[in-house]
């Protein structure tokens, strides 16, 4: 069987003005087309929390290896050096590889520098009229911080965030998969490639130094990584730190500027904040699409989707999905979000989630200690668009 098409109902995730307010066209997927079929594009997509959650759980069905952004997914599997692109036994090896960044420890260290960040970037404003949230802050806070844990040297930090923007570039054609992109992310290789080097000659006490040194498994005894392998690691982590992070903060000054009352409970309490954090991961998740390939055919809701099968898995759908979450259109900081899936589940569940947790809670703590009260300027406000990440480029805080 395939499914049945219902007269109307239309999503993908190139639409901008879907894009503006997805929710009620998911709500209607997740009632009438759970397992919703888009010719134009080649895709199916799943939009109920069991659905996702369960594809995400299923690595050895749904798989990464093909790449989890639409535009690039393809029949051929992704270069087995990227994570986020990778099954096991591949997946296994490079995970335990890029966990060692992400030690409970060595994140925690970093919550200081948090706040230093923090006080220097949000100081300047304070008695002023406003400013731009996300590009003043938030787009910046995040790559600042995954660059000093990795050990990008501080000369470098700006340019490298900057380039790490333009890798994320859509076009209004191409999508992610553009010149423009590929250009930056050419550069951005080029520079781990000459740190990866460099950290051979003179180690230093870095993440980019435990690259360059680290050994994997092979069948003729552990090995290092190739001076390739470990520079695709390092741009990995680097940008996958920096981008949901960043629209993360920017749905804080948003979501937050429309509910007053509840910024007034956190300002006025601060232990209510990593609860306020997970409530925004469900309410506006920051990558709410995410992409895989079926390795072999399924049936769900009485359809069976082929073998080599293009689906999206929308978290951000399911993290409003009314079977879960009571009334789950309503922002509550006081929600018990239990295992929502902003961060994924399974073999795929977010390395950095730790860290972005840091960030975010110390970010927030931060501008409410700074800034208790804010409105939006929504007519100068400028909405970032992709096929995976959604969020805000520019948000005009007026004080």
């Amino acid at each position: 069987m395939t499914p049945t098409a219902v007269a109307d109902l239309y999503w993908d995730p190139f639409d901008k003005t879907i894009d503006t307010d997805p929710y009620p066209v998911w709500e209607r997927m997740r009632a009438e087309s759970p397992l919703y079929r888009n010719e134009r594009f080649g895709f199916y997509a799943l939009s109920r929390y069991a659905d996702v959650d369960e594809a995400h759980r299923d690595a050895a069905t749904f798989s990464s290896a093909h790449g989890t952004v639409l535009e690039i997914m393809s029949p051929e599997p992704m270069p087995p050096v990227f994570l986020i692109f990778s099954d096991p036994p591949v997946h296994n090896m490079l995970r335990a590889l890029v966990s060692r960044a992400f030690t409970p420890r060595r994140v925690a260290r970093l919550e200081g520098a948090i706040r230093g960040l923090c006080a220097e970037m949000l100081d300047p404003h304070v008695g002023g009229g406003g400013f731009d949230y996300v590009q003043d802050f938030a787009a910046q806070l995040p790559s600042k911080v995954i660059s000093e844990l990795i050990g990008v040297d501080p000369a470098d930090r700006e340019e490298i965030r900057r380039t790490i923007d333009l890798t994320f570039h859509h076009d209004e054609t191409a999508g992610m998969s553009n010149d423009i992109s590929r250009a930056a992310t050419v550069k951005l290789k080029a520079y781990w490639h000459e740190q990866i080097e460099a950290r051979r000659k003179v180690p230093r006490d870095d993440m980019i130094t435990g690259l360059a040194e680290a050994e994997i498994a092979s069948e003729d005894g552990p090995r290092r990584l190739s001076t390739e392998q470990a520079a695709t690691v390092a741009q990995e982590i680097v940008s996958a730190g920096t981008e949901t992070v960043a629209r993360l903060l920017g749905w804080f000054g948003s979501v937050l500027a429309d509910h007053p009352d509840q910024r007034a409970e956190l300002a006025a309490n601060f232990a209510l904040v990593p609860n306020a954090v997970e409530e925004l991961m469900r309410y506006e998740p920051p990558s709410p699409v995410q992409g895989r390939m079926t390795t072999r055919e399924v049936e769900l809701h009485g359809v069976t989707i082929p073998a080599m099968s293009k689906v999206l898995l929308l978290t951000g759908s399911a993290g409003r999905d009314d079977r879960r979450y009571p009334d789950p259109d309503r922002f509550d900081i006081h929600r018990t979000s239990d295992s929502h899936m902003s961060f994924g589940h399974g073999i795929h569940f977010c390395l950095g989630a730790g860290l972005a947790r840091l960030e975010a809670r110390v970010a927030i703590e931060e501008t409410l200690r700074r800034f208790p009260r804010w409105d939006v300027d929504r007519d100068r406000a400028v909405r970032l668009h992709t096929s995976t990440v959604r969020g805000y480029e520019k948000l005009p805080f007026v004080l």
